[in-house]
C-alpha cells in the first residue's frame, strides 16, 4: 500500500517537473530547492517582520490603527513589506508541506534519514504557532476569530486554571499586556524555529540552505509582484461585542479552524495528535533494511579526507592516527550515520581496478560490496556485450537504468572511482561507457550526481584522467520511472561512438601498459587521484 502510494506522488511529482525542467533547466527547478527555499523565505519574513515592528504600535489600543497605517499610508513601503511578510509565511508552509511529500515519495526518510525527517516535525508546529500568533496582533475581525477559537482550543487542554476564552468575550478585558506577551511570542518562536532548522540539516553535509541567486530573484520579484497586486490588508476593527462572521481565512495557517464546529475542539486535538504520531513514526513504518556500514582499511588509508569530504550524510570524520604510519589522520566511519552509498570509495584515491586482483584493496569499501567485486562484476559483464559497438552501463539502482540487461548495477553512480572507466576503456572491455544514475533533481544519495559529474570532469579529486577519450563516456540522468529515455539516450550514444574512427576507439597498448604497471605498485602514499 505505502509502496503504491509512493509510486503514485513520484509519478506526479515527475509529470510537475518535467515543465519546469525544459524551462528553467535542473539548477533551477523549484521543487529541487524546496529546503533552500524555505530558508529563503524564511529571511524573507525575518527582514520584513523587522521592518514592520518599527512601525507596529504593541498597544491594544493602537495596534488595529497601526496596522492600517502601515497598509494605507505608507502602501509603496511598509505595506509591500506587510504583504511580503504575509505571502513568504504562506510559501514556507508551502515548501514544508511539498518538501515532506517529495521526501516521502522518493523514499528519502527512512534509515539513517530518520533525524532529519524526524526534526521537520516540531519545524511544523513551531511555523503554525508563529504565523498564528502574528494573526492576532492584526487585531481585525480575523484576529477576533483566530484568538477565540485559539483559545477555545487551549481550554480543552488542562493547562491552564480558568479559562482564557473568557478574556475574548467583552471589550475592556484585554490589556497591553497581552499585546507585550504576543509579541515576545511572535518573536521567540521564530527564534527557536531557526534553531530547529538548523539541527535539521546537521547530519547532511553540503546542505543547500541558499536557493540558485537567478531563483531566488525570480522568486523574490513574483512576491513583490503579488504584494503589489493584491496587498494583504486588515478585515475591519475588532468588536468583542459581536461574534467575528464571513471572515476571509488564510488557508494555509488556518484550515483546521473551522472543523472545531465540525470536529468539536477535543477531534481537532485528536487528529493532531494521530497526524504528529504517524508522522514521527513513518521512518520505522515499515522498517528498512541496512546494508552493512563501510568500513576503513588503515593499510591503505593515508588519511586524505576525500571519503569525509564527499559523504552525504557527516558519516565519516577524521580522527588522530591510531596505527603508527606516519599520516596524521584516518578515516573513521559512524556507523549509525552511513548509508551504505559507496560515494566514499568511489572517493579513495587506492579504489583502483588495475592492481592484480589478490591486491585489489581500498582505503574504504563496503564489506557486502567490495570493489573487487565490483571489478569482477564489471568484467564479466563485458564479456556479455555483442555487437560492433559495445557499450558498458553502469547504473545506480534507483535511477531509470537500474533494469537494464547487462548493466552493473551500483548503490551510486559515485560509488565508481573513476580509474574504473580508464580500465574499462584501456583493456578493451567496451567502446563507450555510459553512468546511469537518477534524475538531476532527484539523486537518491544527494550528491552522487554532482561528485560524478566532477570527477569526469577532472574538477574534483579523485579525478578522471585526461588520457581518457571523454566522447566514449555518456552520463544519462534519469528517475526509476523513466526507463524508456534512459534506453534511447544510451541507443543514440551507441550509434554516435559507431561513426569515430576505429583508431579512437581502442586505447593504445603502449601507453596504458605502463600505467598499467605504475597503478598496480603505486603506494599509498602518494595520494594522487588515479
Amino acid at each position: 500500500m505505502i509502496g503504491a502510494v509512493r509510486y503514485v506522488l513520484r509519478r506526479g511529482f515527475e509529470l510537475i517537473e518535467r515543465p519546469f525542467e525544459r524551462l528553467f533547466g535542473p539548477a533551477l527547478n523549484p521543487l529541487a530547492q524546496l529546503g533552500a527555499l524555505g530558508f529563503f523565505f524564511f529571511w524573507i519574513v525575518a527582514v520584513s517582520g523587522i521592518y514592520l515592528f518599527a512601525f507596529f504600535d504593541t498597544g491594544i489600543e493602537r495596534a488595529y490603527e497601526s496596522v492600517e497605517y502601515i497598509s494605507r499610508e505608507q502602501w509603496f513601503h511598509a505595506g509591500v513589506m506587510r504583504s511580503l511578510h504575509r505571502y513568504a509565511s504562506d510559501l514556507m508552509v508551502v515548501m514544508i508541506a511539498v518538501h515532506l511529500l517529495r521526501q516521502f515519495a522518493y523514499d528519502q526518510y527512512r534509515g539513517v534519514r530518520w533525524f532529519s525527517w524526524f526534526t521537520g516535525l516540531p519545524m511544523i508546529w513551531l511555523l503554525y504557532g508563529s504565523g498564528i500568533t502574528g494573526y492576532w496582533l492584526v487585531w481585525d475581525r480575523l484576529a477576533q476569530y483566530v484568538a477565540i477559537t485559539s483559545a477555545e482550543l487551549l481550554d480543552r487542554l488542562p493547562i491552564f486554571g480558568e479559562p482564557i476564552a473568557r478574556n475574548f468575550i467583552a471589550t475592556g478585558t484585554l490589556t497591553s499586556r497581552f499585546f507585550t506577551l504576543m509579541v515576545f511570542m511572535h518573536i521567540a518562536v521564530p527564534l527557536i524555529l531557526l534553531f530547529i532548522m538548523w539541527v535539521h540539516i546537521l547530519r547532511i553535509s553540503h546542505p543547500k540552505i541558499n536557493p540558485p541567486r537567478a531563483l531566488a530573484v525570480m522568486s523574490l520579484v513574483a512576491l513583490v509582484g503579488v504584494s503589489l497586486w493584491k496587498p494583504a490588508l486588515s478585515q475591519g476593527h475588532v468588536d468583542l461585542a459581536k461574534a467575528a462572521v464571513g471572515v476571509g481565512l488564510d488557508w494555509f495557517y488556518l484550515p483546521l479552524y473551522p472543523l472545531t464546529d465540525i470536529w468539536g475542539r477535543g477531534g481537532v486535538w485528536a487528529f493532531l495528535g494521530v497526524f504528529s504520531l504517524m508522522i514521527g513514526l513513518m521512518p520505522w513504518l515499515p522498517p528498512l533494511r541496512r546494508a552493512r556500514a563501510a568500513e576503513v582499511d588503515l593499510a591503505h588509508c593515508n588519511g586524505c579526507a576525500r571519503c569525509a569530504e564527499d559523504c552525504p550524510y557527516e558519516a565519516i570524520r577524521m580522527v588522530r592516527r591510531t596505527d603508527g604510519l606516519p599520516f596524521p589522520s584516518q578515516a573513521q566511519v559512524n556507523t549509525s550515520l552511513c548509508t551504505s552509498c559507496g560515494i566514499c570509495v568511489g572517493a579513495c584515491p587506492s579504489s583502483t581496478p588495475f592492481r592484480r586482483s589478490e591486491e585489489l584493496k581500498t582505503g574504504i569499501d563496503l564489506p557486502d560490496f567490495t570493489l573487487k567485486e565490483l571489478r569482477e562484476r564489471t568484467v564479466e559483464a563485458a564479456k556479455t556485450l555483442q555487437g560492433p559497438t559495445r557499450v558498458l552501463v553502469f547504473a545506480c539502482e534507483y535511477g531509470g537504468g537500474r533494469r537494464l540487461d547487462g548493466a552493473v548495477r551500483l548503490r551510486c553512480v559515485a560509488m565508481a572511482p573513476p580509474s574504473l572507466i580508464d580500465f574499462v576503456l584501456s583493456r578493451d572491455l567496451a567502446d563507450g561507457v555510459v553512468m546511469a544514475g537518477c534524475a538531476e533533481s532527484a539523486c537518491f544519495n544527494r550528491l552522487g550526481i554532482a561528485w560524478t559529474q566532477q570527477r569526469i570532469a577532472a574538477t574534483r579529486d579523485p579525478y578522471l584522467r585526461t588520457r581518457v577519450p571523454r566522447e566514449r563516456i555518456a552520463t544519462v540522468w534519469a528517475s526509476a520511472l523513466a526507463s524508456g529515455r534512459v534506453v534511447a539516450d544510451i541507443a543514440a550514444f551507441t550509434a554516435k561512438i559507431a561513426k569515430l574512427p576505429r583508431e579512437r576507439l581502442r586505447s593504445s597498448r603502449a601507453s596504458t601498459a605502463s600505467s598499467q604497471a605504475s597503478d598496480e605498485h603505486t603506494p599509498v602514499e602518494a595520494g594522487g587521484a588515479p
